[in-house]
């Protein structure tokens, strides 16, 4: 069995997932500085792929959240980004895709959780944010705590397992099938990483839109 590269820096223990989420992170940074140093009315090729994505992304949020799309668009962005390069980066010999380690999704469903909340209360108020958790009736009230919980481990859970199925099975077909298949299991790989990404992303976008709007919806009832 195949031992992970690891490290301690001093009692913390710093595994390859770790390293390989800095270097996204590291790039995404570089090349939003880069894109963005020398905008110019014309664009060239890097300004043209950055504008075409962010309004792609912009779209699908404007989409959910028609109200309130500029003020979530950085986090969902970010996260969206982060999660297909993570996805993918595993198609690179040596490296394997952060989101197939547990800890790694669960500190993005985390981040979710806590966003959602942050972007809810600075939306509505404290007062008002926390009273969509008494309606319809109070009694709701420990169903809807419950439901907070749930959904962050199920959006930890389901990007984990799908991620660490795919990368096993990419590789018992290629131990079965050797290099006779590797175009198909590479596509598959590629399809199911995007897919994976954009459903962790649409969730994230989905819950931060029912925080925002949830005393819009209920004044409207």
């Amino acid at each position: 069995m195949e031992q992970e590269f690891t490290f301690n820096l001093g009692p913390v223990v710093i595994g390859l997932s770790l390293l390989t989420t800095w270097g996204i992170m590291l790039v995404i940074t570089v090349i939003a500085w880069l894109s963005t140093r020398h905008l110019e009315i014309l664009p060239g090729a890097l300004q043209t792929v950055v504008e075409s994505i962010i309004e792609a992304i912009d779209g699908a949020i404007l989409a959910v959240a028609p109200k309130h799309g500029r003020q979530i668009l950085p986090f969902i962005a970010s996260l969206w980004l982060f999660l297909i390069i993570a996805n993918l980066v595993g198609l690179i010999p040596g490296l394997h895709s952060p989101t197939r380690d547990l800890s790694v999704t669960s500190a993005l469903a985390v981040l979710v959780f806590f966003s959602v909340h942050w972007f809810g209360i600075k939306t509505q108020g404290l007062k008002k944010y926390l009273h969509h958790y008494l309606t319809p009736s109070p009694i709701l009230l420990p169903f809807h705590i419950i439901s907070e919980f749930t959904r962050t481990l199920a959006l930890a859970i389901r990007l984990f397992g799908n991620m660490m199925s795919l990368e096993m099975a990419a590789m018992l077909i290629l131990l079965v099938a050797g290099f006779l298949a590797p175009i198909p299991i590479l596509m598959l790989h590629i399809i199911e990483a995007l897919v994976q990404a954009y459903i962790f992303g649409m969730l994230a976008l989905i819950y931060l839109a029912g925080a925002i709007q949830s005393q819009q919806l209920n004044s409207q009832e």
